[in-house]
């Protein structure tokens, strides 16, 4: 232990004073504070810390500084300007959303092409004339302004919907009349983490108290609360329905079965696992119930059935299972299995038609199995390939029903579906520019450093000659028991259209096995995840798909910590690295916004055993002075509140202050954007620009044709 910290003291006194800048670029100075931490007898130097400060007006000028530097640069690529208007045409084609029913109504989305934002549209019955019911475009002039969820009464006379603000995750829920369109004067601030679940004329949601002013985009997240909302009426009127002041930091949502009859409440403190209560809502002023204990396993409720409800649980069955739990004996050995665990990992059930619709994902792929009420298997749903069930949605006693599927070549396509004859029918098809003929999708696989089997989806056009000098982008993720599942994007194509090879790897820390898999990249099995990913560019390289200055690796979220790490441990076999929004800082990811549910994945610096593992990969803390690393272009925003931009401003002025080599290390930071929900379609269209442009330019691409 004396060893490590002496080492780890040497390392950071480094990072503060040794690191010199000999790369091309001049990059903006960012100033040193002598800032140190304790953990457990150990000094880790903080430099940077005061860059955690969003919204001082030094930091304000070091990213206008940043940015002056990156879009200078970017700015000078030569195709640049053809990128984008090639991405341009790319993304400009109709794209639907899945159709669902309440009341007699039938709601779905639709982007013409090149709208910032998808309109929300409502039919009258199947055949009606489609109208628009909200048009998030007009909230804002430059649609910044996004449509978060939303909700419809059961009956199909109101809705609630939620917008979100610059990308940010506080909404603001809002109220409209379905039949004439009439937006309500109802108005509900500071919601996060909540959807709103129905119950006659209002409904259930989740929020926390308002954060103090200049606070709102990095406090720490606590005591979230459920209320219930009658519309028409004030926020303030709102009746408190659960609240725990004991665990500051647990979240809660809610559910209403679809006769309202029961009121579920989902308890968590981290990403995974849940406590499950029940409220018979038929019972005036009945308290919650226990129905199952946090949190090791989850708990998913369908919905009920004949007064039981009928869930999905990871509870001894990894994989999940399908089980009925009566809430007057709720207890596993009173459980009816419904759909025992099989192989494949079970992803969600619909009733339809007096059906169950099973989702199963087998080798990342989808697959569907059709069973009666009673669990008995009735047939297979043919989807159309090797993809991704994006969406299905029906009703109990409707046999029509509909769902989405899409790959990485098969843009996503809206089916008909019946669940009495299982016939599937094309509804909606976008019409996009290209042939996915001259495409190839295969799946593969490799071993990681410990002989696990990982696979690894690969795409590009067909007749590519294997001679190791293709440009190729592996992406990642390995966490929070996430799927990487085949799926279409058209940004993609201008990438594939000029040579390149794209590569997704399904490594440890998803879910694509199931919650051992998941635990297995998980905590100080972290490396697992890091490994499987380096593995996954060996193996591009050792079949000659590519060589390491042929190589880009990006990765979002936990996917920006997974290719920051991955850069750091093995700085020469990637010559392009671009984490986004990534988690960077993992010594005190958890003392902003929502960090601290992280924890299941991650564990924490508060704790020694944390440290001692954290420390060992955290990307900001194992940057080496005099190291040539790869080109590097972080992407973060301003109103990310979920990875907080501290992250990536931490991160790279370490990484410039540092780097050897004459490679560029920048960092882009979006204003008025999040952590990339709801981004605008123009705003998307320039993020894209920029990530196909540098990584074009860095692995010495032509230019696109």
């Amino acid at each position: 232990m004396k060893k490590l910290t002496f080492l780890l003291v040497i390392s950071t006194m480094l990072l503060m004073n040794s690191c010199k800048q000999k790369t091309a670029l001049q990059y903006p100075v960012s100033k040193k504070v002598d800032t140190i931490d304790n953990y457990f007898g150990v000094k880790i130097s903080d430099p940077y810390r005061w860059l955690e400060n969003d919204t001082s007006s030094e930091t304000a000028e070091w990213v206008k500084e940043q940015n002056s530097l990156t879009f200078d640069y970017l700015s000078k690529i030569p195709y640049r300007d053809k990128i984008k208007s090639e991405l341009t045409r790319l993304w400009n084609y109709p794209r639907f959303g899945v159709p669902f029913k309440e009341g007699p109504y039938f709601f779905f989305t639709k982007n013409d092409g090149l709208m910032n934002q998808a309109v929300l549209y409502v039919r009258n019955g199947l055949n009606g004339e489609p109208r628009v019911l909200l048009d998030p475009n007009k909230l804002s002039a430059d649609g910044t302004v996004a449509l978060s969820s939303y909700s419809v009464s059961h009956g199909g006379k109101y809705l609630a919907y939620s917008i979100s603000r610059s990308g940010s995750d506080w909404n603001e829920i809002r109220v409209m009349e379905i039949e004439n369109s009439k937006v309500l004067p109802d108005s509900l601030r500071w919601v996060k983490f909540s959807g709103m679940s129905w119950q006659g004329d209002g409904f259930y949601y989740s929020r926390y108290d308002e954060p103090g002013k200049g606070m709102e985009l990095s406090k720490k997240n606590e005591f979230h609360k459920v209320f219930f909302h009658r519309v028409g009426t004030p926020q303030k009127e709102d009746i408190l329905v659960y609240q725990n002041p004991k665990y500051p930091l647990r979240n809660y949502g809610t559910k209403v079965t679809d006769d309202e009859r029961f009121l579920l409440l989902y308890e968590s403190e981290s990403t995974s696992g849940t406590a499950l209560y029940y409220r018979d809502l038929d019972k005036k002023n009945m308290p919650f119930k226990l129905l199952a204990p946090g949190f090791e396993y989850e708990y998913d409720v369908i919905d009920n059935v004949g007064g039981k409800l009928l869930v999905i649980t990871n509870y001894k069955a990894p994989k999940r299972k399908l089980i009925m739990m009566d809430p007057l004996k709720p207890g596993p050995f009173d459980w009816v299995t419904i759909i025992p665990e099989r192989d494949d990992v079970l992803e969600s059930v619909t009733i339809a038609g007096q059906v169950l619709v099973s989702e199963y994902m087998q080798n990342a792929v989808s697959k569907s199995f059709i069973y009666n009420l009673n669990g008995r298997f009735l047939f297979e749903m043919n989807l159309p390939g090797l993809g991704t069930l994006a969406g299905f949605s029906g009703k109990k006693n409707e046999n029509t029903a509909f769902y989405g599927f899409t790959s990485f070549t098969y843009p996503l396509t809206v089916f008909k579906y019946n669940v009495v004859k299982n016939s599937s029918e094309i509804y909606t098809r976008p019409e996009i520019g290209f042939n996915p003929e001259d495409y190839e999708v295969k799946q593969v696989f490799y071993s990681s450093k410990d002989q696990t089997t990982i696979p690894l989806f690969i795409v590009h056009k067909k007749g590519i000659f294997l001679d190791g000098k293709n440009p190729v982008l592996l992406y990642g993720y390995g966490g929070f028991n996430v799927s990487m599942t085949p799926g279409f994007r058209s940004s993609r194509l201008v990438f594939l259209e000029n040579g390149g090879i794209y590569a997704i790897a399904n490594l440890r820390g998803g879910g694509e096995y199931g919650e051992d898999w998941h635990k297995a990249g998980i905590k100080d099995r972290k490396q697992n995840v890091f490994d499987d990913f380096i593995a996954a560019a060996e193996y591009l390289i050792q079949e000659k798909y590519t060589s390491k200055d042929h190589l880009a690796i990006s990765g979002g979220s936990n996917g920006g910590l997974l290719v920051a790490a991955c850069m750091l441990q093995r700085p020469e076999l990637f010559r392009v690295v671009i984490p986004q929004a990534g988690v960077l800082d993992m010594l005190r990811y958890h003392k902003f916004t929502i960090g601290w549910a992280w924890a299941s994945d991650y564990g924490t610096s508060e704790t020694k055993e944390g440290f001692n593992y954290l420390i060992k990969y955290s990307p900001l803390h194992n940057i080496k002075a005099g190291v040539d690393y790869p080109a590097t272009l972080v992407f973060t925003a301003d109103h990310d509140d979920r990875v907080v931009p501290a992250h990536s401003f931490k991160f790279i002025a370490a990484l410039q202050a540092c780097n050897k080599g004459k490679n560029p290390i920048l960092i882009r930071v979006e204003t008025k954007a999040g952590h990339g929900a709801g981004i605008p379609t123009s705003k998307a269209i320039e993020e894209s620009t920029d990530f196909w442009a540098f990584i074009f330019y860095n692995l010495g691409m032509r230019s696109p044709e």
